[in-house]
């Protein structure tokens, strides 16, 4: 079993890949690799798409590294491997992203990737710091899980999900934030997993262990 974490120079791939291997060899869930390659990409069992930074320039930067983005997108869209976006990584499995520039996403969950505008003036946008998940649909993600548990954001967009049933779990900030999504094979976390502590390695463990 071969996990890999797609390196498009656009995330925090130390952290991950320590969460991710640390998850991988308690639960016997084979290797964790970070890659730039397309062959291994290609090969994979399931991929991990992390991201950090804008979505116009984390989109560019994807497409942009040789053979990485066809690679991934047949991996998931033809092979049907599982797949997990974290922060910008899942915010470019929308339609469109809306962050200074409109930028087609890779379309996978229906919905646009928006600023965060909490009804409460006194909460400052980035959404950064913990807080408590509201799980709206049952998911193998969510493996000793519940609502209440909390977890990592750093943030300033969120996706407004079309299809109330793709978006699985959201946060209360003045106004609801998405926090999961998913369908098929597809997930993605708008929080960082690999810096929400048990919360979020036990989310790991359930994403390495799944068998959509």
């Amino acid at each position: 079993m071969l996990t890999a974490i797609i390196d498009y120079e656009s995330g925090n791939l130390h952290s991950a890949h320590k969460a991710f291997e640390r998850m991988a060899r308690e639960g016997d869930a084979g290797e964790v690799v970070v890659t730039a390659d397309a062959d291994v990409v290609a090969r994979a069992d399931r991929l991990v798409l992390p991201g950090d930074g804008a979505f116009p320039s984390c989109m560019s930067a994807l497409k942009g590294k040789s053979g990485i983005y066809a690679a991934m997108v047949e991996a998931v869209e033809v092979k049907s491997r599982p797949f997990l976006g974290i922060c910008v990584g899942m915010q470019l499995m929308a339609s469109w992203g809306r962050e200074y520039e409109d930028t087609q996403g890779l379309g996978w969950i229906d919905g646009e990737v928006t600023k965060i505008k909490p009804s409460d003036s006194s909460l400052k946008v980035p959404h950064m710091g913990w807080n408590d998940l509201i799980i709206d649909y049952p998911h193998p993600v969510f493996d000793g899980i519940k609502t209440g548990d909390h977890t990592y954001f750093v943030h300033s967009f969120h996706m407004d999900v079309e299809e109330s049933n793709q978006r699985l779990a959201h946060v209360d900030y003045a106004g609801e934030v998405t926090a999961v999504i998913g369908r098929d094979t597809m997930l993605g976390m708008q929080f960082h997993p690999e810096k929400s502590q048990t919360t979020g390695l036990k989310m790991i463990a359930n994403f390495l262990n799944w068998r959509p």
